[in-house]
């Protein structure tokens, strides 16, 4: 039996889980609920190993969702990651999450331009602008931070994907699809050095003191 990897992704809403063997053959879970995280990562990623019927010393590497998205989802998901990598002595693959949700995208759709948009504030978002075709993709506008304002000058065409939607298809990759990208992508990323390893935020988180006013 080939060694398979764990796959996580808390980037945004979801929170889950993936045991991946090839695109054939996974186990994935996931649990979508607001502040689950912290709660139910590790209860998920205990459901998809007992499902794919193995022990944590088979798994060969981990695949961690590493943003743009939620910062405290990101942390979380990284530093389960980091604590199973290091316990195992296995390395991490970080994986950019709009492009595992780009791939997942490329599953889904022939030939289209997809945009995903997720919301960084009230005025601000994640965007970035892909073409899949024949289960790819290719950038054809980098991931930036552009105004929410700027939605509404969209074609109509493009397929939209995140949270700054009303109704979008998705926000957040599935777990099955981080874990491909980690495979068919991933090996330039993949590290042992831990310690260093932090998400994606893209944009400085700035903590605003509350002042007292006497």
């Amino acid at each position: 039996m080939n060694k398979p990897i764990l796959a996580i992704e808390t980037s945004d809403l979801i929170c889950g889980a993936c045991i991946y063997f090839s695109k054939e053959n996974f186990f994935s879970a996931k649990v979508a609920a607001k502040h689950s995280h912290s709660e139910m990562l590790f209860k998920v990623i205990d459901s998809v190993i007992t499902t794919a019927n193995i022990k944590k010393p088979d798994i060969n590497a981990i695949a961690v969702s590493e943003g743009p998205g939620s910062f405290t989802g990101l942390r979380i998901g990284m530093s389960a990651a980091k604590g199973l990598a290091f316990g195992l002595a296995i390395p991490i693959i970080p994986v950019p999450t709009f492009e595992a949700l780009a791939l997942q995208a490329a599953s889904l759709f022939e030939d289209e331009e997809i945009v995903i948009a997720n919301k960084v504030n009230t005025e601000e978002v994640y965007f970035a602008k892909f073409h899949v075709k024949m289960n790819n993709y290719i950038f054809t506008e980098e991931l930036k931070i552009r105004q929410s304002s700027e939605l509404a000058l969209l074609e109509k065409s493009h397929k939209k994907f995140g949270n700054a939607f009303g109704k979008p298809l998705t926000s957040s990759p599935e777990p099955e699809f981080v874990a491909q990208w980690a495979v068919d992508f991933g090996e330039n990323t993949k590290t042992n050095d831990i310690d260093n390893l932090e998400p994606f935020y893209l944009k400085n988180f700035i903590i605003k003191e509350k002042k007292n006013v006497k």
